[in-house]
C-alpha cells in the first residue's frame, strides 16, 4: 500500500511561484502530478520515474514547472514558476507501480488527497 501526502498549495499572484511536495510511503516506480479545475476533467501535469528520474510534462506547463524527487526523503516536488490564472486547480500527487511515465489518471494506482493552488490575476 502506498500513502501520499501533498503540501505546499496556496494563493499566489500571476507570475509567482509555488512548490508542491508529496511525501510517499510504500513501493512505487513512478510518481506524477495531476490537476483538476472545477467542472473539468483531471489532467496530467508531470511525472517522474523514481529510479532514473526520467521526467515528462504536459505541453501547458513545459518550461514553467519542474518535477524532481529526493530519494532520501521519499518526496517528490513540483516547482511551479510563472504561474497563470489557468493553473488554478486542485493538484493531486499520484503513484504507480509501472515504470513508464503514464499520462492518464487510470495509469496510476494511488492518489493523495490534493492540495489547492489558486492563481489570481
Amino acid at each position: 500500500q502506498v500513502q501520499l501526502v501533498e503540501s505546499g498549495g496556496g494563493l499566489v499572484q500571476a507570475g509567482g511561484s509555488l512548490r508542491l511536495s508529496c511525501a510517499a510511503s510504500g513501493q512505487r516506480s513512478t510518481m506524477g502530478w495531476f490537476r483538476q479545475a472545477p467542472g473539468k476533467e483531471r489532467e496530467f501535469v508531470s511525472a517522474i520515474s523514481w529510479s532514473v528520474a526520467i521526467t515528462r510534462y504536459a505541453d501547458s506547463v513545459k518550461g514553467r514547472f519542474t518535477i524532481s524527487r529526493d530519494s532520501a526523503k521519499n518526496t517528490v516536488y513540483l516547482q511551479m514558476n510563472s504561474l497563470k490564472p489557468e493553473d488554478t486547480a486542485l493538484y493531486y500527487c499520484a503513484a504507480r507501480l509501472g515504470i513508464s511515465t503514464g499520462i492518464r489518471p487510470s495509469d496510476y494506482d494511488y492518489w493523495g488527497q490534493g492540495t489547492q493552488v489558486t492563481v489570481s490575476s
